[in-house]
């Protein structure tokens, strides 16, 4: 390895870690945006083969935060591929000149943080950075309904009582995972989730988590830096407090989940590409949609964001000269709710420009 001059001191790394539709790209829009004078760089972690969530930053890039300083991992889970992704993306990220004050990392809504955190100790990098610390984001509204563990306790008991059952699905897991290696939790949306859905939220997650962690809550992304940044964990050697449902497992498998991109060509009416969305939620037991929209005869690009059937539109950008004018889609569900034809069938019903499409 070349000589690396003198020790400038570990760069921190903040790991965004969330369920799916959670926020984490909103929040780290608002970091780039408020960064401190902080010179910042960002991995995304994209699960799917559609880049939204690095197209999403890189939009918003500043001085602080270049374009260049943004790498998006689009092709696995980052906690899956550390030696031939994670590990050579950090070493040209501690290149760059001049080099990031602060790393974040948004992982996949589907990645387990311990495996990543546990790269941290990898001889390549171990002396340069430093897990800074992990945060949680939960949504607000979706903790509150109990949609990953609707009575802890009693599952706790069932699971004392016959170890050899699992009684939590998938989902669920990667959750209580994700909240039992984070630093703070992050409830968002709580604009939607009310006083006393923020007082559920609360509470599952006081009951899920190992030890006690702090909560705050932030509606839009917006929270002071000053409060998540510089937490100075070093979460990387502390693991042992960290408990994961795989502990002992080399790795995991995603083969719970599987997504799929549906490519259409302009749309003449967004509201139906709504209702449509509505129907793979509630029909089809779709978890994700994101990706953007063309709309015939608009400038700017639609941007598409669904967890089950709550969904928001913005248009956010111009479409660039190279751009192809077209209809992009992921679309993410459990594998044995995944039937590609029949969503394919549903989105396709959208009324569509025929000239894009034929063209």
């Amino acid at each position: 390895m070349a000589d690396l001059g003198p020790d400038l001191g570990k760069v921190p790394v903040t790991i965004v870690t969330g369920f799916l539709g959670a926020g984490k790209t909103t929040l780290i829009s608002h970091l780039i945006r408020h960064a401190g004078g902080r010179r910042l760089a960002v991995v995304v972690n994209e699960f799917g083969t559609l880049g939204v969530d690095g197209d999403i930053l890189q939009s918003c890039a500043i001085p602080d935060c270049p374009a260049e300083n943004i790498v998006e991992l689009a092709n696995g889970c980052i906690c899956c591929t550390v030696a031939d992704d994670f590990i050579p993306t950090v070493e040209r990220l501690l290149a760059l000149e001049p080099r990031p004050d602060h790393i974040l990392i948004e992982t996949s809504g589907l990645a387990l943080p311990k495996p990543l955190l546990k790269a941290f100790d990898w001889p390549a990098i171990r002396s340069r950075i430093t897990v800074d610390g992990v945060l949680a984001l939960a949504d607000a509204e979706a903790v509150a309904a109990g949609r990953f563990a609707p009575d802890p306790v009693a599952l706790d008991a069932q699971r004392a009582a016959d170890p050899g059952i699992d009684h939590e699905t998938p989902l669920a897991e990667v959750f209580e995972d994700q909240l039992a290696c984070a630093d703070m939790v992050l409830l968002t949306k709580a604009d939607l989730a009310g006083p006393e859905g923020l007082a559920r939220a609360r509470a599952a997650i006081t009951a899920l988590a190992p030890r006690a962690i702090p909560v705050i809550e932030l509606a839009e992304g917006v929270v002071d830096p000053r409060v998540i940044l510089g937490l100075d964990a070093a979460a990387e050697n502390d693991l042992a407090a960290r408990p994961s449902h795989h502990d002992g497992q080399d790795d995991h498998e995603h083969d719970d989940f599987a997504s799929i991109v549906v490519t259409l060509g302009a749309i003449t009416d967004p509201d139906a590409l709504a209702r449509a969305i509505e129907t793979l939620a509630r029909d089809h037991a779709v978890l994700r949609v994101k990706g953007h929209a063309a709309v015939a005869g608009k400038p700017m690009r639609l941007l598409v964001q669904a967890v089950g059937t709550r969904l928001r539109q913005s248009y956010d950008r111009p479409w660039r000269p190279q751009d192809p004018r077209e209809t992009r889609l992921v679309v993410i569900a459990e594998r044995e709710a995944l039937v590609s034809e029949a969503i394919e069938a549903v989105l396709r019903a959208v009324p569509q420009q025929e000239a894009v499409q034929a063209g």
